[in-house]
């Protein structure tokens, strides 16, 4: 159903209207949206923000937390340091072929 201004008042008679709004008594989150209107989503429990603008989570606080959070975080190996190292050593071996071969006139 699209929601027009008949439609809305519909809603509002069945009750069934949309629960956040300028009307709504929770407290609201009031980030500035993309289009310069106060953000009008509901503060996550203990923060000032929603969910969408920062009041979800500051991430881990803790040594323990942190030290988890960077090893959970590596998603691959393909660009570790040693597979870097790897990859350099290997291509190395063919660019000082072509080099020789250059210095020696057999390649241009």
């Amino acid at each position: 159903m699209e929601l027009t201004l008949v439609n809305h008042q519909k809603l509002i008679e069945a009750d069934r209207a949309t629960r956040f709004g300028p009307g709504w008594p929770g407290t609201i989150c009031l980030a500035k949206t993309r289009q310069g209107t106060p953000c009008q989503n509901p503060v996550v429990t203990n923060r000032n923000r929603c969910r969408m603008h920062g009041g979800k989570s500051t991430g881990p606080r803790t040594p323990e937390g942190k030290a988890r959070s960077i090893a959970a975080h590596t998603k691959h190996g393909r660009r570790s340091r040693v597979h870097v190292a790897r990859v350099k050593a290997i291509n190395a071996e063919p660019r000082r072929i072509t080099y020789d071969l250059k210095r020696a006139g057999l390649l241009r």
